[in-house]
């Protein structure tokens, strides 16, 4: 058995939950719009700068969520997945996955995206194992704004990999080849130390760091 590993966002999804999760939440007038698109399209480009602040955005993220009691943040989550998710899974990403379950392969995701935007979505996709920013809730079971642990994000997502494969009894070097899937260069970390790194619909960062040390590139998606 061999290991799989998936980030989501433009990875195994031609869009960010994340940022449409925040979209989302203006179109239907759940927030400020104006407000909330603001600092939502800040901490995005932060992102792709490579400059985010993870704890900073994630708390923004959470504390949102935590102005919703329970039932409609399941009825929010319930309709984002049916009208921006569900028609963002395509055919290509699915058969990724099915290439390695056919494998018989270990699979996971492993997201800086909060845990609540994207265990649904790891769920859609068949994929039973997340590794993903992970909220705190009450007891209610509501998001109470903070963040537990650290951000699975850059080196983060190595360390949340190791502790994973832990309570498993397992390392990296338990598998004879490990993959990782990745658009960003923000996962060189993690793409760095598996046997099998792929620039998946890689952003110019990282198109040039595969480039120079011959990872190789797949793009699922013609965006």
């Amino acid at each position: 058995m061999n290991l799989a590993l998936f980030d989501l966002d433009h990875t195994l999804l031609p869009i960010d939950s994340d940022h449409e999760w925040g979209e989302f939440l203006v179109r239907v007038g759940a927030v400020d719009g104006a407000t909330f698109a603001k600092r939502n399209d800040a901490f995005f480009a932060q992102y792709q700068a490579g400059t985010l602040d993870p704890v900073e955005y994630l708390e923004f993220a959470l504390g949102t969520l935590a102005a919703f009691p329970r039932p409609r943040l399941d009825q929010l989550q319930a309709q984002f997945m049916a009208e921006v998710i569900e028609p963002a899974i395509l055919p290509p990403a699915r058969a990724l996955l099915q290439k390695h379950r056919d494998s018989g392969d270990l699979l996971a995701i492993i997201t800086a995206t909060n845990a609540f935007v994207t265990a649904p979505i790891a769920k859609a996709l068949g994929v039973e194992h997340l590794i993903a920013a992970t909220p705190q809730l009450d007891s209610d079971g509501r998001p109470t704004g903070k963040l537990l642990g650290t951000p699975t994000q850059g080196a983060g997502k190595v360390v949340h990999t190791e502790a994973w494969l832990h309570s498993m009894g397992k390392t990296l070097d338990s598998f004879e080849r490990s993959h990782f899937y990745s658009d960003s260069h923000n996962d060189i970390p993690l793409l760095s130390v598996v046997t099998d790194p792929v620039a998946t619909n890689p952003n110019a960062a990282l198109t040039a760091h595969a480039s120079t040390h011959g990872w190789p590139l797949l793009h699922l998606f013609n965006d």
